[in-house]
């Protein structure tokens, strides 16, 4: 997920934290739910999110692995990166681990971490952890949790021609230079 800047589709309390096992195996408070940035905007995770921006060459140049988002999440229908809420005390490159464990199954020895990118947006940010992967991987191949309807390598180039989660799409010019930076 992406910064959200509409209202939630849900009305699930989100007042109570939960408790759940996070990346590195240690109990974390949940801190699932909406919270308002500097900017006014609103935004699902109160300590912040991260995703996994997963790149390759393909057969057409760089691609991205994106997943299609369920019809009924926050901008369902938009493509966008793995990721959602960070939990209290999780670093971005954790929680967006976990959070490519959960939507797509796959683990650490899966990817190559790389550079950061940080939408800060005051009191609220989303940080894209940029990654290679450490083995062949193909989207047939992955596991798809609910929060999706399907992933995909997407070319590079035209993606501004895709129907992304705004949050990527104001993201693009700078992840752009990382990515070319990142293919040597």
């Amino acid at each position: 997920m992406h910064p959200e800047h509409e209202r939630p589709r849900s009305t699930r309390c989100a007042a109570a934290p939960r408790r759940t096992t996070g990346f590195t195996g240690r109990v974390l408070p949940s801190t699932d739910g909406w919270t308002v940035c500097a900017q006014g905007h609103r935004h699902w995770g109160r300590a912040g999110a991260a995703g996994l921006l997963l790149h390759r060459d393909g057969a057409r140049g760089p691609e991205v692995l994106l997943q299609h988002r369920a019809w009924w999440s926050h901008h369902g229908g938009t493509w966008g990166t793995p990721g959602g809420a960070l939990h209290h005390g999780e670093t971005a490159d954790d929680g967006a681990l976990r959070e490519v464990r959960e939507e797509l199954g796959l683990t650490p020895d899966d990817v190559v971490l790389g550079a950061r990118s940080v939408d800060d947006h005051g009191g609220w940010s989303y940080t894209t952890v940029l990654a290679r992967p450490a083995r062949s991987i193909e989207a047939a191949d992955l596991t798809l949790d609910g929060e999706s309807t399907g992933v995909a390598w997407l070319p590079l180039t035209g993606l501004e021609e895709v129907d992304l989660h705004p949050g990527l799409a104001a993201s693009l010019s700078r992840l752009r230079p990382l990515l070319e930076d990142a293919r040597g």
